[in-house]
C-alpha cells in the first residue's frame, strides 16, 4: 500500500515524523495491560492491509503474563492465532521515546470478522451498540489517581514515595499547589506528551496521600474513545515518570493506612439530537433514576471488574472515600453513585467504585450495561443515601476477591452483558491469579502467627 493510500491520520503521522523508526502495535488485555509487537515503521502499510496475528489467548493472560489454561484457548486449541486489525484513528506518536516512534491500538477479530469475544474493547463496543439501539450515546469523562515512587524500594522492599514531592516543606496536602512545584518539569512533560497524542487533559490536583495526584480527562461523546484515552493517559504518566527516574503506580492501595487510587467515571446520556436525557426529569421513573437503579442493582456482581485484583479490596475501608456499599446520593462523595450538583444540561452520574487499577474498557462496559439494565427493566432506585453511606442497613459490596469472582461467575446480568465465553474466561484468569497469590504467605502473617500460635 503506497503511503498515499494509507488513512489520512496515518499520513499525518508520517508527515510529522518522516524519520519514524518503529511502531508498537498492541491489544489491551483483561487487566488493562498492553500486549503486542514492536515493528519497523516500514511495516505500517502491511498492518493496514493484512493486519497482524496474535494468539487468541493474548488478551486473556493473567497479571504476570502467564497463559490461563482454564480458558480452553491454550493446549486444546493449539494456542491458535487470531487476526488483529488497526483501530481507526488510533495511531499516535510516542513522545517519550529517544527515537521517533508511534503506537497503534489493535482489535482482535474472529474468522467472521466480528470482534473476538475475549477482547475487552469489543465488550464495550457491544454495550455501546445496545445504547445506540435506544437512540442514546454516552458522554464520558474519567478521573485517575496515581502515586509517584522512587525507582528503587527501601531496604525492606517497600516502595518509597517520591522524595522530590515529599521532602520537608512539600508534604502532600489535598488541593495543595506548593506540592506540585517540585514536579513541574515532569508534569510539564506529561502535559506536552498528552497534547502530542491529542489527549484532552483537564485538571491536575494534589491528593491526600504522599506523592499522590489526580489527572482528569475532559468528557467525550464516545465511550470507546474515553477508554482509549484513559489507557493512553496511564501509559503516558508511567513512561514520563520513568524518564525522571520515578515509578508511577495506579495500584489500588499501595499502603494500607493511606489513601488508595480510584478511577471515577462521569457519564451522561444524549439522544440523537445531542440532548442530555438526564436533564428533563429527575423523578423516580426518569431515565436518570432508572440508570441509577440499574447501577445499584448490578453493582455487587460487577465488583470483580471494578476491583479486579487482590490488592483492590484493601481500598474499601471505613472512613475512606472508597464506597463500600451499593448506594447513591446527591452530591454525596461517600456514596457509590454520586449525582453532582450541576446545571440541567450537565446532569450526570459519577460512578465512584472502580480503582485506578481496573481496565477502563471493562469498567465502562459494566457501568453502561448497568444503566441499560435499569432502563430496560424500568427499575426504581432505593431511597437516597444522605450523610455517611456506611450504615447498618447498607447493601455492602463484596469485601474479598474470591467472593467478588464468585458473584461475577454466577451472575445472569454479567452473562447477558459480557457473554458466556468472556465471563468464563475472565473468571478462569482471576481464579488462576488468586490461587497463585494464596500460596504466598505475607511477612505480616509470619509476624502475627509464627511464634505466637
Amino acid at each position: 500500500m503506497p503511503s498515499a493510500d494509507l488513512p489520512s491520520e496515518v499520513q499525518a503521522i508520517l508527515s510529522d515524523e518522516p524519520e519514524l523508526a518503529f511502531v508498537e502495535a498492541y491489544l489491551v488485555d483483561i487487566n488493562g495491560l498492553l500486549r503486542g509487537k514492536r515493528l519497523p515503521a516500514g511495516m505500517l502499510s502491511r498492518l493496514y492491509t493484512k493486519g497482524i496475528n496474535l494468539p487468541a489467548s493474548t488478551p486473556l493472560l493473567d497479571i504476570w503474563g502467564e497463559e490461563v489454561e482454564g480458558t480452553g484457548l491454550i493446549l486444546s486449541t493449539g494456542d491458535a492465532d487470531k487476526c488483529c486489525h488497526p483501530v481507526p484513528h488510533s495511531l499516535r506518536p510516542m513522545p517519550w521515546t529517544r527515537r521517533p516512534a508511534a503506537q497503534l491500538l489493535l482489535a482482535m477479530v474472529d474468522d467472521d470478522g466480528r470482534g473476538f469475544a475475549g477482547d475487552p474493547r469489543a465488550k464495550l463496543a457491544a454495550i455501546i451498540e445496545r445504547l445506540a439501539a435506544r437512540g442514546l450515546r454516552a458522554v464520558v469523562a474519567t478521573e485517575l489517581e496515581f502515586r509517584l515512587f522512587e525507582a528503587e524500594p527501601d531496604a525492606t522492599g517497600l516502595p518509597v514515595p517520591a522524595y522530590r514531592a515529599t521532602a520537608p516543606g512539600r508534604r502532600s496536602q489535598l488541593f495543595g499547589l506548593d506540592e506540585l512545584e517540585g514536579l513541574d518539569d515532569m508534569l510539564g512533560e506529561i502535559e506536552a506528551a498528552c497534547a502530542a497524542q491529542g489527549l484532552p487533559v483537564d485538571t491536575l490536583i494534589s491528593e491526600q496521600g504522599e506523592a499522590q495526584y489526580e489527572i482528569n480527562l475532559e468528557h467525550v461523546d464516545d465511550a470507546l474513545l474515553a477508554a482509549d484515552q484513559a489507557l493512553l493517559l496511564k501509559r503516558t504518566i508511567k513512561a514520563v515518570a520513568r524518564r525522571h527516574d520515578l515509578t508511577a503506580s495506579f495500584m489500588a492501595k499501595p499502603f494500607g493506612d493511606s489513601s488508595g487510587n480510584g478511577m471515577h467515571v462521569h457519564i451522561s446520556l444524549i439522544d440523537d439530537a445531542g440532548h442530555n436525557v438526564f436533564a428533563d426529569d429527575t423523578g423516580p421513573d426518569s431515565p436518570l433514576m432508572q440508570c441509577v437503579a440499574g447501577l445499584i442493582a448490578t453493582m455487587q456482581e460487577s465488583t470483580a471488574v471494578f476491583a479486579p485484583h487482590n490488592n483492590s479490596y484493601r481500598r474499601f475501608q471505613p472512613g475512606s472515600h472508597a464506597p463500600m456499599a451499593a448506594s447513591w446520593g446527591i452530591d454525596n462523595r461517600t456514596a457509590a453513585v454520586r449525582l453532582p450538583l450541576a446545571e440541567p444540561a450537565a446532569t450526570r452520574i459519577e460512578h465512584r467504585v472502580a480503582g485506578a487499577d481496573a481496565n477502563p474498557y471493562l469498567v465502562l462496559a459494566a457501568v453502561l450495561a448497568g444503566m441499560e439494565h435499569g432502563m430496560a427493566n424500568r427499575l426504581t432506585p432505593p431511597p437516597e443515601t444522605k450523610g455517611d453511606a456506611i450504615r447498618d442497613d447498607a447493601v455492602y459490596l463484596p469485601d474479598a476477591w474470591g467472593t467478588a469472582i464468585d458473584a461475577f461467575a454466577e451472575s445472569a446480568f454479567i452473562e447477558d452483558a459480557f457473554g458466556t465465553m468472556f465471563r468464563d474466561w475472565y473468571v478462569a484468569a482471576k481464579r488462576q491469579e488468586r490461587e497463585r497469590l494464596r500460596r504466598v504467605v505475607p511477612a505480616a502473617e509470619h509476624d502475627a502467627y509464627l511464634r505466637s500460635v
